[in-house]
């Protein structure tokens, strides 16, 4: 029996897939490690915690689940997005890698773009935003001269695991376009941005496709993790582009709406298309293809937050279950998800969340129902500017804990006016990446026929046209919210900053 690895790099945990080729995921194993956030608005990770998962992991698999190490013929990866990796001449690392949720470097968000104007967005595609590669390594550069001077190689998460099992430097695109130093309308690192801002080219290694072979597992990595050397290693995506691959989304007739920590509405589009950095604009994990997303940055982690807060003790199943009791609306009730800033459509780091419509009447299920009911406007918003931009869809493929409950798949369903459906083997990223290695190998033809192998589509949720008609009427009041409450969370901003 032949297998594929597919290695999923989280913020949080590390999680391996092994899959046949019959796409069926015969095991799996998964290690934590920790999140550190020194300084509020800071969050970073020590990149020998990743390698040392993944080695857990792929152990486990060898020992436990009783792998043999000849019969993993290929591995990719999955991984958190724009994560800043520096290494010196000698592959060592320098400093904490810089996560795609730190917001410390607003600053050289500014400084880019008055360095570099409207020309930036025509490069890229995308704004220079405080989560993206670039302003985070600005920031070293003025902050910690010192160690920026030593740089030789910058890495993205994924690229460094990658880089420690075969030796080999490289980014993919996908990757390399979240880092905004990308030419997307030429392929290559772009020399006028990074000429702009005294960064040097060859700080940037090559690029990669994702299905690209890098090179076998080095004996060194087979030594202490199990593999065999005769394993091939395959290039990855960003987390993105494998969950959209995991999820079937290979031509522009779907969109994936993802709910993890934060929220995710991902088309494929053609490479004419610009929404000016509104949505973020990416190279897929397909070779010549890209897509384009907006994310809400606080999806599942506003409705973690209200649980640990307000219901600790209820499992998620009872909070839906709560919320399913109250009418549409939540009786009057609205919650705008920006409980730490947002991205799309409102590229606003200070903007913070609110509860609209507060009355004597409502109850915890009506809070509740509000949260579900704000994050999926959240991505309402989105869908929006594919609609007014005639990106036509016929159908939403829903993943991560939305997709778990009925209720809101239906709830999406109604407030998208659009079929939504749930996959019935979600794995989302990870089985991605178990994909683009089984396309590396040249197990199938082509990416059409990979899919049919690896994806089940679930149940499909029709729009009940009452409940649409409904929510359209609230979601044009949620719609003025930003606007009506942006100059008001920045005062009280600035004031908890000023008092802390």
């Amino acid at each position: 029996m032949s297998y594929v690895l597919g290695i999923d790099l989280g913020t949080s945990a590390v999680k391996v897939s092994a899959v046949n080729q019959e796409g069926v995921i015969v095991a799996q194993q998964s290690f934590d490690y920790p999140l550190n956030q020194p300084h509020p608005g800071y969050s970073e990770q020590n990149p020998e915690d990743w390698v040392s998962g993944t080695t857990v992991a792929i152990v486990n698999l060898i020992l436990k689940d009783h792998l043999k190490p000849e019969d993993i013929e290929g591995i990719s990866y999955s991984g958190q997005m724009h994560g800043l990796v520096l290494l010196d001449e000698n592959h060592q690392i320098l400093r904490p890698a810089i996560l795609w949720n730190d917001t410390r470097a607003a600053k050289q968000r500014h400084e880019i773009t008055d360095v570099l104007g409207d020309r930036f967005e025509t490069i890229t595609k995308n704004q220079p935003l405080e989560g993206f590669t670039l302003p985070k390594l600005l920031w070293v550069k003025e902050n910690e001269p010192e160690i920026y001077k030593q740089i030789a190689t910058v890495l993205l998460p994924k690229d460094y695991v990658r880089f420690r099992m075969t030796g080999k430097l490289a980014i993919d695109y996908s990757d390399a376009t979240g880092t905004v130093m990308l030419d997307v309308n030429e392929g290559t690192w772009s020399k006028e941005i990074l000429n702009a801002l005294n960064i040097d080219i060859d700080l940037c290694p090559p690029l990669i496709n994702s299905t690209d072979f890098v090179g076998n597992i080095t004996s060194s990595y087979a030594s202490f993790s199990g593999l065999s050397t005769s394993t091939k290693v395959f290039g990855g995506a960003a987390d993105n582009a494998a969950g959209a691959i995991g999820a079937g989304i290979v031509d522009d007739k779907q969109v994936m709406v993802s709910i993890g920590t934060s929220g995710v509405v991902l088309k494929t589009e053609p490479k004419t298309s610009n929404y000016r950095g509104v949505l973020q604009f990416e190279d897929h994990g397909i070779t010549d293809q890209y897509y384009s997303m907006g994310v809400t940055l606080a999806a599942g982690y506003s409705l973690g937050w209200f649980k640990r807060t307000f219901l600790p003790d209820h499992s998620f199943d009872e909070l839906t279950s709560l919320a399913a009791e109250r009418p549409i609306g939540a009786n009057g009730l609205i919650f705008t998800p920006y409980i730490v800033g947002e991205r799309a459509p409102y590229a606003d780091a200070d903007i913070r969340g609110s509860f609209i419509g507060v009355d004597g009447v409502q109850t915890q299920g009506d809070f509740i129902r509000s949260v579900l009911e704000g994050i999926t406007y959240s991505f309402k918003d989105i869908l929006q500017i594919y609609q007014n931009n005639h990106r036509t869809f016929s159908q939403v493929v829903s993943i991560g804990g939305g997709a778990k409950s009925s209720f809101w798949l239906q709830l999406q369903a109604d407030i998208f006016n659009a079929p939504v459906t749930s996959l019935v083997n979600e794995q989302g990223p990870g089985l991605g990446a178990a994909m683009i290695a089984a396309m590396g190998l040249g197990w199938y033809s082509d990416w059409k026929t990979c899919v049919a192998k690896f994806v089940q589509y679930g149940k499909i949720y029709q729009p009940q046209p009452e409940h649409v008609a409904q929510y359209e009427q609230f979601y044009a009041v949620y719609h003025q919210v930003y606007e009506a409450t942006a100059s008001l969370s920045h005062q009280l901003l600035q004031l908890r900053r000023r008092n802390s």
